[in-house]
């Protein structure tokens, strides 16, 4: 599976798209949904699922250097991010919602401050993690800093530069793999000690 055909894995569920559209209507700067709303709907394609793995939420992303004042640097959600999450929730319901600001997402990540959404997105701790997707003038697109080589595989894996970015953090990689028991929903994984070398 190329990153076409991951593109039209999406564009072909109504329910993917739904989301998309749902989001698009934010008119956020930089936005992308990531994390488990495309890895999920690729590891249940490639282990041949008739049913959607649920989602515990669905995380979006964006970057806007306006919409927070400095108190909120070191919150677990602004003021406007909920505002966003409530206005989702009224046109999905049925969904949980993650909405952050890049911006000053930085600051949980003990890095220096992000200049877009992927460069936030390409910091999240598994490459598979690492990929998202927008709808930009009602076109699909993707964003995969990592590229999506370990998704497709089937690779679980730390990013490439895992140890430098959770120095404070080393275990997290392992705890997320076990907490969220990705190896029992989907058995076809590979869990890689190894990480990858840097792709772009």
């Amino acid at each position: 599976m190329d990153e076409s055909a991951l593109l039209k894995l999406i564009e072909k569920d109504p329910w993917m798209m739904g989301v998309l559209k749902a989001v698009q209507t934010l008119n956020l700067p930089d936005w992308w949904i990531g994390a488990g709303f495309v890895r999920s709907k690729v590891w249940d394609v490639l282990h041949n699922y008739q049913a959607r793995t649920p989602l515990p939420d669905i995380d979006v992303i964006y970057f806007d250097l306006s919409d927070f004042l400095p108190e909120n640097l070191y919150t677990y959600s602004t003021p406007v991010e909920d505002g966003y999450q409530k206005r989702l929730k009224q046109l999905i319901p049925d969904t949980e919602w993650s909405v952050t600001n890049q911006a000053r997402m930085h600051i949980p990540h003990h890095t220096k401050p992000y200049k877009t959404s992927t460069e936030a997105l390409a910091d999240w701790s598994e490459t598979a993690t690492c990929v998202g997707v927008s709808l930009i003038n009602n076109k699909l697109i993707l964003s995969a800093p990592h590229g999506i080589e370990d998704l497709v595989g089937l690779k679980l894996r730390k990013i490439p530069n895992y140890a430098t970015k959770y120095a404070h953090n080393p275990e997290l990689f392992t705890r997320r793999v076990k907490e969220k028991n990705w190896l029992s929903k989907w058995p076809k994984l590979k869990l890689e000690e190894v990480s990858p070398r840097p792709t772009r």
